[in-house]
C-alpha cells in the first residue's frame, strides 16, 4: 500500500538516490535517502531473521545524535572557558528504529489518523448512531486522537479514539456539530471495537432511550450558528476594503548567511534541524493528548507559502522528511522559514537611538482542530525568545457558549521546553533568585526609612529536583558557568530565564487520568543531570513512549530528579514547563485568533556590556509621514535619527 500523504506533506520519495559519503554537521538530519535506505535494511533485516513475520509498520525512523563531546570536539568548541577542543574523533552516523515489546506504543502516525475516518465512516454501527439524528453516512467526519489512559483496553491493542462531527456543507466549519458517541478504533485491524455514548445524550424512559433535547435535526443552512457567527452570509457583508498594502523589503539583500543547516546573523551562530517528534529541535473526558510524543510536531509540519505565512525575503530550508509506513521518505517543502523583521527599539535615551531588528526561524504545526505556530527568535542584545502562537478552530464541548447553540470546551495547552545549556562551557550550574522586602528593616529604621528597600538572594540548586514558581518572591532562575565571572560585578557569566508569564498549573487531580502521565507538569523548571547512553541523552520529559501509557515511565523527567545526583558546575539539562489556560469568549469563534506565549533567555553578567552598542542607529530613508503637511492638523517636520 502506498504511503499516504497528508495535506500538511508535499510529496513522498520512492526512488532510490546514492548515498552522501560525508556530512556537513554531524546534527544534520536524516535526508529522505537515508531514510529509505535504513528502512531496506531494517526490511532485509526481518525477512532474514524472522520469517514469520509478514509485514513492517514503520512509524519512526530518525538521527540518532552522537555524543555530545564528540560534536563539540568536530566543531572545534571547547569544553571550559578558554580552553582547547578536545581532539576529533570519528563520528559514525546512526539512525534509530526500534522494535518495540508488546505493551509498548509508538507515536501515532499520520497515515494511522488519516485512517481512522475512513474506518469510522465505513462502520455500521456508527452509520446507524448517525442515521437516528438525521446525519447520513457523507456528512459524518472525525478526527483520530490518541485515547490517552484508558484501562478498559489491552495495552498490547493499538487503539486510537475519534471525535465524530457533522458537516452539511463542504465550507462549513467541521466541529460546530459534534456527535455524543465516540468511536474507538483498532489500528492494526482497521476495525471499530467500541462505541462510548454520551450519558447526557439520551435518557431512559418507559419505552427504552429518549431524546433529552426536543430534537436532534440539523438546522437549515440559513439558520445554522455557525454560517451566522461567520456573517458572511449575510446581504450587509462585505471584506474591509479600508487596508492599505503592507510590503515588506530589503532592498540590499538579507543580512543572514547560510551554509546548508547552519545559520550566521548578527553574531550569531547556529544549527538548524528537525526531527519527526519535535519538529524544528485538559478538561474534557476524553482529551489529554500529548501532541509532540503521540503524534509528533514534525510529522504535523505544514509546507509554508512565501507571502502568506511568511513576509519578506524568506529563506526555506531544504525539505525535511520522515518515514510513512512502509519505509519511503514523506517529504515537506518549506517546512522552516528564515527572515529578518523589523522588533521596534532595541535601545533608547533622548540624545541617542538605536532601531532593532530580529531574526525569525518559523514552524507550523497542525494537529486536529488547533495550529502551533514556532517562532524562535533572535536579537542584537543577545536574547533569545521561544514563542509559541496558538490558533485554529474551537471544539464545541463544554464549557462556554460562544454562538448560538455553540458551547466550546475549557482546555489548557503545557509546553515543556527542554534546554541543554553550554553557557561559556559544558559544566553549569542553575541558580534560583527570590527578590525580597530588605528583612529586618522595618519602615523609618536607618537601613530602610522609606521602608521600600528590597534585595535579591541568590540560591544555588546542588540536587536534582522540581522547582516551584513564588509569585510572592518574584522568583527566578538563570543558568551560570561558575568557572567564569564578570570583569566588573564579580557574578558568574550566565543567562537568565524570562517565564513569569507562561507559568500554568495543571488544572487535573493528582490522581488524575491526565495527571499521572504528565508528572512534567508538577513543577514549571526542572533541573537533572545529563546522562548519556549508547542511544544518546535523556531526551523527552514525558518519556520516549508515549501513547497509552497509564502513568509517567521511568524515562521521564519527575523519575530522573528522584535520583537527586548533583546538577552544581555539571553537564546538565534544565526542563521549563509553560502554558496557557483557554476559557474561550465569542471572540474566539468561528477561527480563534492567535494566543501568544513566550520564554526568553537574557543573558545575565555574560557580555562586559550591552552587546548591542555597536549597532547603527539609521534614518530609514523609506519611512515618510502618513499624511500630506496640514492634513489632519499634523505637522511633517522631524529630527534626524544619530
Amino acid at each position: 500500500m502506498a504511503t499516504v500523504i497528508p495535506s500538511t506533506a508535499t510529496t513522498v520519495k520512492t526512488s532510490t538516490s546514492p548515498l552522501p559519503t560525508a556530512f556537513k554537521h554531524p546534527l544534520d538530519p536524516l535526508t529522505p535517502e537515508e531514510i529509505a535506505a535504513v528502512s531496506l535494511v531494517v526490511r532485509q533485516h526481518v525477512a532474514s531473521t524472522l520469517p514469520g513475520v509478514k509485514a513492517i509498520k514503520f512509524i519512526t525512523n530518525y538521527l540518532l545524535p552522537p555524543p555530545k563531546k564528540a560534536v563539540l570536539a568536530h566543531l572545534g568548541i571547547p569544553l571550559t572557558p578558554g580552553g582547547t577542543p578536545e581532539s576529533p574523533v570519528t563520528i559514525v552516523r546512526k539512525a534509530e528504529v526500534d522494535k518495540l515489546p508488546e505493551g509498548v506504543q509508538p507515536q501515532i502516525s499520520v497515515e494511522e489518523l488519516v485512517a481512522c475516518e475512513a474506518i469510522v465512516k465505513a462502520d455500521p454501527r456508527v452509520q446507524q448512531l448517525a442515521k437516528d439524528v438525521g446525519i447520513l453516512p457523507e456528512q459524518i467526519y472525525c478526527d483520530g486522537w490518541s485515547i490517552g489512559y484508558d484501562d478498559r483496553f489491552p495495552k498490547s491493542q493499538r487503539i486510537q479514539q475519534a471525535l465524530v462531527f457533522a458537516r452539511f456543507s463542504e465550507h462549513e466549519n467541521l466541529y460546530a456539530h459534534p456527535m455524543d458517541f465516540i468511536p474507538v478504533i483498532d489500528a492494526n485491524t482497521d476495525k471499530v471495537i467500541h462505541i462510548g455514548i454520551f450519558s447526557s445524550a439520551l435518557k431512559a424512559s418507559t419505552n427504552g432511550a429518549v431524546l433529552s433535547v426536543q430534537d436532534t435535526f440539523p438546522p437549515a443552512l440559513t439558520d445554522d450558528a455557525q454560517i451566522k457567527s461567520i456573517g458572511r452570509n449575510d446581504a450587509n457583508f462585505k471584506p474591509r476594503d479600508d487596508i492599505k498594502p503592507l510590503h515588506i523589503v530589503q532592498p540590499e539583500g538579507v543580512s543572514f548567511k547560510m551554509n546548508g543547516n547552519e545559520l550566521e546573523w548578527q553574531n550569531w551562530k547556529m544549527h538548524i534541524a528537525f526531527s519527526h517528534r519535535e519538529g524544528m529541535q485538559f478538561p474534557h473526558p476524553r482529551k489529554f493528548a500529548f501532541d509532540s510524543g503521540e503524534y509528533g510536531m514534525g510529522t504535523m509540519a505544514n509546507e509554508l507559502s512565501l507571502g502568506c505565512d511568511c513576509l519578506g525575503q524568506i529563506h526555506y530550508l531544504v525539505p525535511r522528511a520522515y518515514v510513512g509506513h512502509d519505509g519511503n521518505a514523506v517529504i515537506i517543502k518549506n517546512v522552516i522559514c528564515i527572515h529578518e523583521e523589523d522588533s521596534g527599539v532595541l535601545w533608547k535615551h533622548t540624545d541617542y537611538h538605536c532601531a532593532s531588528r530580529r531574526l525569525v526561524v518559523s514552524m507550523v504545526c497542525t494537529l486536529a482542530n488547533y495550529e502551533y505556530i514556532w517562532n524562535y527568535m533572535f536579537y542584537q542584545d543577545g536574547n533569545i525568545e521561544l514563542e509559541v502562537r496558538l490558533t485554529g478552530i474551537l471544539q464545541a464541548y463544554f464549557g462556554s457558549i460562544v454562538a448560538p447553540n455553540v458551547n466550546a470546551h475549557y482546555h489548557q495547552h503545557l509546553f515543556c521546553v527542554r534546554v541543554d545549556p553550554m553557557i561559556d562551557g559544558i559544566n553549569n550550574t542553575v541558580v534560583e533568585s527570590d527578590v525580597l522586602p530588605l528583612p529586618d528593616a522595618e519602615t523609618g529604621s536607618a537601613m530602610n526609612f522609606a521602608g521600600n528597600a528590597f534585595i535579591s538572594q541568590d540560591t544555588v540548586l546542588t540536587k536534582e529536583a522540581g522547582r516551584p514558581y513564588d509569585f510572592a518572591k518574584e522568583r527566578r532562575w538563570r543558568i551560570t558557568n561558575p568557572a567564569r565571572k564578570h570583569y566588573c560585578s564579580g557574578k558568574d557569566v550566565g543567562y537568565g530565564i524570562q517565564m513569569k508569564g507562561g507559568i500554568t498549573p495543571m488544572m487535573a487531580r493528582e490522581d488524575g487520568w491526565a495527571l499521572k502521565r504528565a508528572s512534567f507538569t508538577h513543577y514549571p523548571v526542572w533541573v537533572c543531570k545529563d546522562v548519556e547512553g549508547e542511544k544518546g541523552s535523556r531526551m523527552w520529559p514525558a518519556g520516549k513512549y508515549v501513547p497509552q501509557t497509564r502513568e509517567s515511565p521511568e524515562d521521564s523527567v519527575g523519575a530522573w530528579v528522584k535520583g537527586e545526583q548533583s546538577v552544581e558546575n555539571e553537564d546538565l539539562l534544565v526542563y521549563l514547563t509553560v502554558g496557557v489556560t483557554h476559557i474561550p469568549r465569542p471572540e474566539d469563534w468561528p477561527v480563534m485568533p492567535v494566543e501568544h506565549l513566550s520564554v526568553v533567555f537574557r543573558p545575565v553578567s555574560f557580555f562586559d556590556k550591552n552587546p548591542s552598542m555597536d549597532v547603527p542607529g539609521v534614518q530609514d530613508q523609506h519611512s515618510v509621514a502618513a499624511f500630506s503637511k496640514g492634513q489632519n492638523g499634523v505637522n511633517t517636520d522631524s529630527h534626524g535619527c544619530h
